[in-house]
């Protein structure tokens, strides 16, 4: 299970920092191809690119340095909020591919942060 559970974290890891990315970097290029983005100030999509880049961080450097591993499954749960109100988002607007990747992207990061707490925590 603990290996399930780390490539669970590399892959939200470099899955969030690339749309987090794409949030703070070319948030313009974004707004093109999803009009929806525009509904909402860029503030707002700023920084939830910044939290999703730092998330993404500490799905992997707490846990891989033994630093404070417990901090892993907390930012786990943050990712998994996040994704969820952005689910509900995606519903209300009846965008129903990006509803169904946040949805994804929301179990999988509750899974790892069960996982780590629960499962096969890193001590």
């Amino acid at each position: 299970m603990n290996l399930v559970l780390w490539i669970l974290q590399v892959a939200l890891a470099l899955l969030y920092l690339a749309a987090g990315g794409m949030k703070v970097f070319t948030l313009e290029k974004a707004q093109e191809d999803f009009p929806s983005m525009k509904a909402l100030p860029n503030a707002f999509w700023n920084a939830s690119g910044i939290l999703e880049m730092v998330c993404s961080v500490g799905l992997i450097v707490p846990s891989a340095f033994h630093i404070r591993p417990m901090l892993t499954p907390g930012f786990a749960t943050v990712l998994a909020i996040e994704a969820v109100v952005l689910s509900g988002r995606h519903v209300k607007l009846k965008e129903t591919s990006p509803a169904i990747w946040s949805g994804i992207f929301a179990a999988a990061a509750a899974f790892v942060a069960y996982g780590r707490i629960v499962v096969s925590p890193i001590l």
